[in-house]
C-alpha cells in the first residue's frame, strides 16, 4: 500500500529584490504573488542595500545615504503595491543594509521574517562577477528556495 503524497503549503513567503534587476523582479513577483494568493500566505518582499553601492564619501554622508536607502524603499513599495494590487492580503516591505547581500538575507531578514519558502529572480549575466546571489541563497539557506528564470 502507498502512502498519499501530502501537499506542500507555504504560508510565509520571502521574495527578494533587486533594485538593478527589473526584468528578474517582476517574474519572481508573478510567482511569488501567486503562491501568497492560491496559499493565502503572508508574503514578504525585501532587498538588501547593497555595500558596493556605498562609497567612503556616501557613507560619510548622511544625506547621501538617505536618498539611496529611499530610493530602496520607493522600489520595495512599488513591488508591494503590485502584490496588493494582485490580492495578496498580507505583504510586508522589508530592507537591510551592509555585507554581502546574501548573508544579510540569510543571516538578518530570514530569521526575522521566518518564512518557509524564498523566491529569488535569476541574476542577469555577470551582474555580480564571480557569483550568483541566487544560487548561494538556494546552497545556504534551511528553507525551500526558487529561483524564478
Amino acid at each position: 500500500m502507498t502512502k498519499l503524497v501530502e501537499p506542500m503549503v507555504f504560508k510565509r513567503i520571502l521574495l527578494t529584490i533587486d533594485a538593478d534587476d527589473p526584468e528578474a523582479n517582476e517574474r519572481a513577483l508573478r510567482y511569488a504573488v501567486t503562491q501568497a494568493k492560491e496559499f493565502d500566505a503572508e508574503l514578504g518582499i525585501c532587498s538588501v542595500l547593497e555595500g558596493s553601492d556605498i562609497n567612503i564619501y556616501d557613507s560619510l554622508t548622511p544625506k547621501k545615504l538617505d536618498k539611496k536607502r529611499e530610493a530602496l524603499n520607493e522600489v520595495i513599495n512599488k513591488y508591494v503595491e503590485m502584490a496588493e494590487d494582485f490580492g495578496v492580503k498580507n505583504v510586508t516591505a522589508m530592507t537591510s543594509e551592509g555585507g554581502d547581500i546574501d548573508d544579510e538575507i540569510l543571516d538578518t531578514i530570514i530569521p526575522d521574517f521566518n518564512p518557509d519558502l524564498l523566491v529569488c529572480g535569476a541574476d542577469k549575466d555577470g551582474e555580480h562577477r564571480f557569483y550568483s546571489i541566487s544560487i548561494k541563497l538556494a546552497k545556504k539557506a534551511k528553507i525551500s528556495v526558487i529561483v524564478i528564470r
